[in-house]
């Protein structure tokens, strides 16, 4: 919501929340005139154009698909679905309807995730040959966090790789221009059991409660994976995500290594871009919005030495999405719900070579 609003000419008209008085405090605090707990009331009022779905990734696919049916343009975060045939069958309805429609991949929307995007398409690389990264974090660490996410009824039959390694794919494809074609995948569950609290706790927030304060149950949902995958005619990688890795809070970082240059850029430190070079010095470029090049100036609104970070991303996938709605011409500039069936696609294959311990061709 502060995005939409950082992007000017969009009102919030409706938080739709269960219970109600969780939607009623947001209310209260930012100043939004309606609330429910029933997300049928906004779908029926003809004064809303567009639908954000923010909640656990179960409720997704029936939000999403009644609020098309109902003619509204959708924003839902990721993953799409919990299942391909979900996903495939949003994708559908959203190409019959005609609608506006993104899955929220904001992590793409960094200045200089852009920047590397454009010096691949003017061939600053040469030709990728290897892509590797992580994405790692900590926050689940403990058998005694807890998050909603962990439980596979709500969250779908993934966590590690729908939550945080589907970001990871989607910007190698995005950076690269490539697709992975097949993958390798080993899944891990370092906490059979882990505590859940009795009350509820907000994510990343659970870190104060006492034994008392927990339920001891069993866990189907991976905190670790490690991936080796094929891309293009010929690339290769690999990656890993976890919610174990003790220290990092949220380290989405990216190697592309092409038969010109490389480059490597973190997302605890947004704002630099490592540049590697065979014969002469490699560099360190700090992200300004003059020297970016031509194509990725546009997602970045701060001068040179003034941070863009994570919030940021969220008002440039929403004011490419608004501008589009505006447009109805316009090609969008965003990831769209074939996007996110994308992700369902990879994540599944991903799952079936953790299943079958071997590689699996990924679905174009």
């Amino acid at each position: 919501m502060e995005a939409l609003r950082r992007i000017g000419g969009v009102e919030v008209a409706i938080i739709v929340a269960d219970p109600v008085t969780d939607a009623q405090r947001l209310a209260t605090a930012i100043g939004v005139p309606r609330t429910s707990a029933d997300y049928h009331e906004a779908l029926r009022d003809p004064s809303i154009n567009v639908v954000h779905i923010c909640t656990p990734n179960f409720l997704h696919f029936p939000i999403a698909k009644a609020a098309l049916e109902a003619g509204k343009h959708v924003v839902c975060e990721k993953p799409l679905a919990t299942s391909v045939k979900e996903g495939r069958e949003l994708v559908d309805l959203a190409d019959k309807t005609g609608l506006r429609n993104c899955t929220n991949h904001n992590l793409r929307y960094y200045p200089m995730v852009q920047h590397m995007r454009r010096m691949r398409e003017d061939g600053d690389l040469g030709e990728i040959l290897v892509a590797q990264g992580t994405y790692s974090q900590d926050w689940l660490l403990y058998d005694t966090d807890w998050n909603w996410r962990i439980e596979s009824n709500v969250n779908g039959p993934s966590r590690v790789m729908a939550d945080i390694g589907s970001h990871w794919c989607d910007m190698v494809e995005h950076v690269t221009g490539q697709r992975l074609t097949a993958a390798c995948a080993d899944l891990q569950t370092f906490h059979p059991t882990r505590k859940r609290p009795k009350v509820a706790v907000e994510s990343f927030a659970g870190k104060s409660l006492t034994p008392k304060d927990y339920d001891v149950v069993p866990i189907d949902t991976e905190d670790f994976g490690a991936v080796v995958f094929r891309f293009g005619a010929r690339g290769r990688g690999a990656f890993t995500a976890s919610q174990i890795s003790a220290g990092r809070k949220n380290r989405l970082s990216i190697e592309i290594y092409g038969n010109k240059a490389s480059v490597s850029w973190d997302q605890e430190r947004p704002d630099e871009l490592w540049i590697g070079n065979r014969n002469t010095n490699n560099q360190i470029i700090v992200k300004d919005p003059s020297l970016l090049k031509a194509a990725a100036q546009s997602y970045a609104d701060y001068p040179g030495g003034h941070s863009e970070g994570y919030d940021d991303t969220f008002k440039q996938v929403f004011r490419r999405f608004y501008r589009s709605i505006d447009d109805p011409g316009a090609a969008p500039e965003y990831p769209q719900f074939s996007d996110g069936l994308r992700q369902l696609q990879i994540l599944d294959a991903e799952l079936q070579s953790n299943r079958e311990h071997g590689w699996v061709e990924i679905l174009a």
